[in-house]
């Protein structure tokens, strides 16, 4: 977990106001207090690296949905990919991102929010790069920098729900 307790308070605060605003389909299905997790739930279920389903808009408004490696550092998720990709020209253009990671029936998390370059090739890398970095260093065993020319963006949520039948049965170590 790399969340400080500020950190996870804004993330709590954001998941029930993400909820709150919902309409009523959606609170019939996440139903808050019941199949929702907490702040501190969701980064223990999202620990190590999750596939992302991640959207982006063309220039001409089409939807493009790829596949990435997500993790799930200080609230928000960090993915990369090769600056030359669709993606990061969708991205660069318009920032505007959503991003669902789904475990069968088990769990779904859904975001909402705008993506950010942390490491821009002409200009200074992210406050919390060094640390990200080593992060996905540790994970990979390698540099994620030495696959090409990568681009790594923080997903930064304005909107987020998690959806877990049985909050319970997700934590690490359950059976």
């Amino acid at each position: 977990m790399y969340e400080t307790e500020s950190e996870l308070d804004a993330l709590d605060a954001l998941l029930e106001r993400s909820l709150a605003g919902a309409n009523s389909h959606l609170t019939s299905i996440i139903r808050p207090g019941e199949r929702t997790l907490t702040a501190r739930q969701l980064v223990e279920v999202l620990s190590g690296m999750c596939v992302l389903a991640v959207s982006t808009v063309t220039a001409n408004g089409e939807p493009r949905i790829s596949a990435v490696d997500g993790h799930f550092l200080r609230g928000c998720w960090v993915f990369g990919t090769d600056r030359s990709a669709a993606k990061s020209r969708h991205l660069q253009a318009r920032p505007a991102v959503s991003a669902a990671h789904l475990r069968g029936e088990t769990l779904g998390v859904f975001t909402h929010g705008s993506a950010q370059d942390l490491n821009p090739p002409a200009g200074p890398a992210d406050p919390q790069w060094d640390s990200i970095l080593g992060h996905l260093t540790n994970h990979y065993g390698e540099s994620p920098l030495g696959w090409g020319d990568v681009v790594m963006y923080r997903l930064r949520p304005h909107w987020m729900a998690a959806y877990a039948p049985d909050p319970v049965a997700l934590r690490p170590g359950a059976d």
